[in-house]
């Protein structure tokens, strides 16, 4: 393992794709040639180690994201294995917020599809460093230079190819180094653990020069010491090149290409290489900056001298021990038996154990230092997104954002005796997954669990069912409608009663407008204090946004709102905060009636993939669905149709495709934006809902 202390030996990493592109085989390849398993685990035969819930192993795809520690030459190198269905991007985004650099895996036949574009844009908000593997070059169909052309027009990248592959589909033999000039054999007998290095083949040297010299002509745009060389016609050394291509790396400037097949055991050794060379140490990105209790901006360097700072990035229930609080340590170290403080919660908490992680196994120690990823035990207050620092200081590091959910079910305990025990376990589920919510609808009285798709709430059934066996019936999926105004109102509400010897008194005018789609809910305050004092806007704010988790129209949280407080009135010894509270909401509830509320559904962004010969029938299934066909591009006998269409009408799409196409087509599909329903189809569904 590489020493603790050297902070420049350490690779904090996550492995990112659309689904079945080959995140997990290729990290269970890693975790076989760095020795840390000692056989390799495959995801068909539900064998591998990173995909351990019961769920993942009988569906063939990763659900949660694993983290693991590996060695490779002298290097540490922590992998965080993500998951690539659109359904767990939350896990993605988590992961990718406390890791240093990614390898995003590509599939030879796919290319860039819907949820690489997803995962590489949750990469860019974050500023990570990436190098990308295109894999399945065994593959019939496989076209390595069509992925790379795509990176740049689907991504907007700037690929950098550093290998070449010999041969393709099942001719796929090796590849060529562009920078150590070699070939490299992988031997099938040995699992691919013998790499044998050759000189590069005549009938691949003409290939070989001209790739070579356009990674040169590439490099020479960001390192003034090539362009020299380049312009001089002068030769430029491995080292030269390496340092070069690292250096354009961590800058954002480009991103290495590797190629190989993951299940054929080809490829991965100088992946690991490309990892250690080319992707960041805690040393070589920027310091993490934090805000202190004023606001003010507060500077940690990830060494372990610092003070702690650290942010819990996920929450995990467990059947042996309260929660695990997996954290990224960004400075400093923690320590078992430490009090540290939470100052988001503004609560102290201790740390009772430490842990290691390698998927569901774990390895207690004593310490995790700046740059380490691992667990805590012991924390009673602390949830996802949370910092943790020194006992007395006071840092809040920058938290997450988590999409709201656009699917629910309702659900229910079979009998009294198993209410608790539902209620339990749903707010189990809450602290571990922030895109799962629970809600109670008033009308009916019934719990409703929400999700980011179909799948995504049938894997949390089935872990009600089995994992945490709770006996519950479940409904039919339903969409999570939101709702919104489309013209400006004002009203007021006011709020005056005598309690005991005391007033309570509130009085504000309001006015609300339209804002444009995703624009969320804004607060604004137009009144000077002799109206209504400062200290009373926080409780005019809450009562508002409270009020706005259930419309006038059916019960749905109203979106893209503007409200401006524009008037009212207070008095001096009888206005409270609870009673401006109530006053807000009496008025929010009235002025959102008069301002037109329409119905808001959300729209899904399709991409489905069919050969010629069904896209009519599958265009005209597409249709029947009120879907909207946004382009169509064709590719070896494939039409391949973007669309975007409601999710209502997207419920058991994959039975009806597969019928129109005789099974022959695939479709992935990402929750796009929330749009107006039509007024005879929100007529309808409001009376569907209100059961009229």
């Amino acid at each position: 393992m590489a020493e603790k202390n050297d902070l420049s030996d350490i690779r904090n990493i996550g492995i990112m794709a659309h689904i079945d592109a080959g995140k997990t085989t290729t990290t269970e390849r890693i975790l076989y040639y760095t020795g840390k398993s000692y056989k390799i685990g495959e995801v068909h035969d539900g064998a591998a180690v990173m995909d351990w819930m019961e769920q993942e192993q009988e569906r063939g795809i990763t659900i949660t994201s694993a983290a693991t520690s590996c060695t490779w030459k002298s290097k540490q190198i922590n992998i965080i294995d993500t998951p690539g269905h659109v359904d767990f991007t939350v896990e993605v985004e988590r992961s990718l917020r406390v890791l240093d650099g990614a390898v995003a895996v590509f599939c030879a036949v796919g290319g860039v599809e819907p949820q690489s574009e997803t995962v590489w844009r949750q990469a860019e908000k974050y500023r990570i460093p990436r190098i990308a593997f295109i894999n399945k070059m065994d593959r019939v169909g496989a076209d390595f230079q069509r992925v790379v052309s795509m990176m740049t027009e689907r991504l907007g990248t700037n690929p950098v190819i550093v290998q070449i592959p010999v041969g393709k589909e099942s001719g796929f033999e090796g590849v060529i180094d562009l920078v150590q000039e070699k070939m490299y054999v992988f031997d099938e007998e040995t699992l691919g653990q013998e790499v044998t290095e050759k000189d590069i083949p005549d009938e691949y040297r003409d290939r070989f020069t001209a790739a070579h010299m356009v990674l040169i002509e590439k490099l020479a745009d960001f390192d003034d010491g090539i362009m020299e060389k380049f312009l001089d016609d002068t030769s430029v050394s491995a080292t030269e090149i390496f340092r070069a291509v690292r250096k354009a790396t961590l800058d954002l400037n480009i991103v290495p290409v590797f190629c190989g097949s993951a299940f054929k055991n080809k490829g991965i050794q100088p992946l690991l290489d490309g990892i250690i060379h080319y992707l960041p140490s805690p040393i070589d990105v920027p310091a993490m900056v934090g805000e202190g209790k004023k606001g003010e901006e507060i500077i940690r360097k990830a060494d372990t001298k610092e003070m702690f700072s650290g942010l819990i990035f996920k929450i995990m229930s467990d059947n042996f021990v309260e929660n695990l609080a997996f954290i990224r340590v960004y400075s400093g170290e923690i320590k078992i038996g430490d009090k540290v403080f939470n100052p988001v919660k503004k609560k102290k908490e201790k740390v009772s154990k430490l842990l290691h992680l390698h998927a569901n196994k774990r390895e207690e120690v004593d310490c995790l230092k700046a740059g380490d990823i691992g667990a805590v035990i012991g924390l009673k207050f602390s949830t996802t997104g949370d910092t943790l620092c020194t006992s007395g200081d006071y840092i809040v590091l920058e938290s997450m954002e988590f999409p709201e959910p656009v699917i629910g079910i309702a659900i229910e305990a079979k009998s009294k005796a198993d209410e608790k025990k539902l209620e339990e376990t749903l707010l189990k589920i809450t602290l571990e997954d922030p895109s799962f919510k629970i809600s109670k609808n008033e009308d009916t009285g019934q719990t409703i669990i929400s999700g980011m798709g179909e799948l995504h709430l049938d894997i949390i059934v089935d872990r009600l069912l089995r994992e945490f066996k709770v006996n519950a019936n479940v409904g039919k999926p339903q969409v999570s409608y939101k709702e919104t105004i489309s013209a400006v109102a004002e009203g007021e509400g006011k709020f005056d009663q005598l309690t005991g010897a005391k007033g309570q008194y509130g009085h504000v005018i309001l006015r609300v407008e339209p804002l444009e789609r995703s624009e969320g809910v804004l607060f604004e305050s137009l009144v000077k204090d002799n109206q209504i004092p400062s200290e009373f806007l926080g409780a005019i704010e809450k009562g508002i946004r409270d009020s706005l988790d259930a419309g006038s129209l059916i019960g749905y949280p109203v979106t893209d709102i503007k409200i401006s407080l524009v008037g009212g009135s207070y008095i001096e010894d009888e206005s409270t905060e609870m009673a401006f509270g109530i006053a807000s909401a009496m008025a929010i509830r009235r002025v959102a009636f008069d301002a037109e509320p329409l119905l808001l559904e959300p729209i899904m962004d399709l991409e489905i993939t069919c050969p010629d010969e069904y896209l009519g029938d599958m265009m005209n299934d597409l249709n029947s669905k009120r879907a909207k066909v946004v382009g169509i591009d064709t590719k070896d006998g494939l039409q391949i149709v973007k669309a975007h269409a409601p999710l209502s009408q997207m419920f058991g799409y994959t039975t009806s495709l597969r019928s129109a196409t005789q099974g022959r087509a695939s479709f992935s599909m990402q929750f796009e934006r929330y749009d107006v329903v039509q007024k005879k189809r929100a007529d309808e569904i409001i009376r569907k809902i209100r059961g009229i």
